[in-house]
């Protein structure tokens, strides 16, 4: 088996160490021992993006906000989706993740943060959200393995009924507050629905071939 290539690590700020490698022409980003992402498995992230859109069908210039890059799949999935009069904001936390886009996953990033509908913003997105009212069709969230986090306690914020709420009142009349998770959770579906979203989880298959492990995606409308 080809060794793995140690490229590179950032400190997430309030939560732990993520360190960036390479196994032969796949990258993979890992917390201790759980890998968060790889260049491998991106089918659940690009379905993130393309069932967003197609429950924004027939919005005009829509709007959406991205919390966190990752290794790009939900970005460049939307880009591919939307027409020219589509703007998307993009909240990414941490330096280093941008710094590997533009270096070692260059090609990974086929340009994607150069695109003209994007704006990036280093901050995090429980700022980004909160700051905006009634701005955006659209937030789609994978800044980390879901409800249950992993990278940072401060996460939570994402996913209490307090944020929630903030989340909501960001989003514009019928908007799509759409959230990756590794897993289910009852506990968090129910959170939505008590939140006053009308609620879809589906089930996702992490590769694009329809096989690897089972991840889920909420899709929760403001009424």
């Amino acid at each position: 088996m080809t060794p793995r290539e140690y490229l590179g690590s950032a400190a997430v700020p309030g939560g732990e160490e993520l360190k960036l490698y390479r196994r032969g022409g796949d990258f993979m980003i890992v917390l201790d021992r759980n890998e968060l992402m790889s260049s491998r498995m991106s089918g659940s992230e690009k379905a993130l993006a393309v069932m967003t859109i197609e429950r924004l069908a027939g919005t005009k210039s829509p709007h959406l906000l991205i919390g966190g890059y990752g290794m790009g799949f939900t970005l460049r999935a939307a880009l591919a989706g939307l027409d020219g009069s589509a703007r998307i904001t993009l909240a990414e936390l941490v330096p280093e993740i941008i710094e590997w886009a533009r270096g070692p996953m260059v090609e990974l990033a086929a340009g994607c943060l150069d695109d003209p509908r994007v704006t990036l913003l280093m901050d995090d997105v429980v700022d980004v959200i909160a700051a905006g009212r009634a701005s955006y069709d659209a937030i789609l969230l994978d800044v980390d393995n879901g409800p249950d986090g992993l990278t940072a306690a401060a996460n939570d914020r994402l996913y209490s009924a307090q944020g929630l709420a903030v989340a909501k009142a960001a989003l514009r009349p019928g908007g799509i507050l759409a959230i990756w998770s590794a897993g289910s959770d009852d506990a968090f579906t129910r959170r939505l629905r008590n939140a006053g979203f009308l609620v879809d989880e589906v089930v996702v298959k992490a590769r694009d071939n329809g096989k690897g492990p089972r991840h889920v995606i909420w899709f929760a409308r403001k009424r």
